[in-house]
């Protein structure tokens, strides 16, 4: 009994062939040979994510500006405050060398301040707050110490606000934070000043002088203030944050002029007025070496 072997027409293969490459989409190809790239259709959002790509680099650069202007407006911050680092008196008019240079690094922070006015308007003064507000901080310190230096009196939101660049506000954390920072300067001109001329500043010049309060009676009304202030409401922002550290920092400032004032009082009751230490009885023994 034979096996029927199935009858195959050599036609069925071209024919399936050819519907198969009848269904397959053209390629275009250039004269060359090189195959043509497919036209991409354009999509309805891509206008719409291009601006927030533009947005977006918009906003990075922007910020980038007042970073950096606000580390150049902290730089010359404390260049200012070294300057007056180096005053000795109170209540009296800044010395003309010092107050020159305070003057020439104040024109270039006004420049930095009119550099970003323009970033910082409507909405965008609180977006970049936290960008901006350390220089603002340590610009606050500078005047704060200034003004003290002059007139021996802490300056008031008000007067401190009339120092800033139009466009540009100060608020109540700027400003208290600075108040914060000024103790530290304070402590440092205090214990200095001690240290140079042998008297607390701010104290009396004379038996019949009406002048009985000094840099000590300022720095302890100061912390009194600080201890009574109410920082509960303060939730997230940068007074609520900073708060805490910076209130042990000021206290700690305080503390090292009480016990720089104590020591110069019982040393200078115990030791005769123009004594000198003696530094060969002073000097240390020599150490013994194995």
């Amino acid at each position: 009994m034979s096996a029927s072997i199935p009858h195959r027409d050599p036609t069925s293969g071209v024919e399936s062939m050819s519907r198969g490459s009848s269904q397959m989409p053209a390629v275009k190809r250039y004269r060359d040979g090189a195959e043509k790239e497919k036209e991409v259709a354009a999509s309805p959002f891509m206008p719409m994510f291009e601006s927030f790509r533009d947005e977006l680099d918009e906003h990075h650069d922007r910020r980038e500006r007042i970073i950096k202007a606000s580390r150049d407006i902290t730089a010359a911050s404390k260049k200012i405050i070294f300057s007056l680092q180096r005053v000795r008196t109170l209540k009296s008019d800044i010395p003309p060398k010092i107050a020159s240079e305070i003057k020439d690094r104040g024109a270039g922070m006004r420049i930095q301040f009119e550099s970003i006015a323009a970033d910082l308007i409507g909405i965008n003064a609180w977006r970049y707050q936290r960008q901006i507000s350390p220089g603002i901080q340590e610009f606050m310190e500078a005047i704060s110490f200034e003004h003290y230096l002059r007139t021996q009196k802490l300056i008031t939101l008000e007067e401190a606000s009339k120092n800033l660049t139009a466009g540009f506000d100060l608020t109540g954390d700027d400003y208290v934070l600075g108040i914060f920072d000024l103790v530290g300067e304070l402590m440092r001109f205090a214990i200095t000043t001690m240290a140079t001329t042998g008297t607390l500043p701010g104290s009396k010049s004379g038996e019949n002088s009406a002048e009985e309060r000094d840099i000590l009676m300022d720095l302890r009304l100061l912390r009194t203030a600080f201890e009574a202030l109410d920082t509960t409401s303060c939730g997230g922002t940068g007074l609520g944050k900073d708060v805490e550290k910076k209130m042990e920092v000021m206290k700690t400032c305080v503390e090292k002029v009480e016990t720089a004032v104590y020591g110069m009082i019982i040393r200078g009751r115990e030791r005769p007025k123009g004594w000198v230490p003696d530094l060969a009885d002073d000097r240390a023994p020599p150490v013994e070496s194995y």
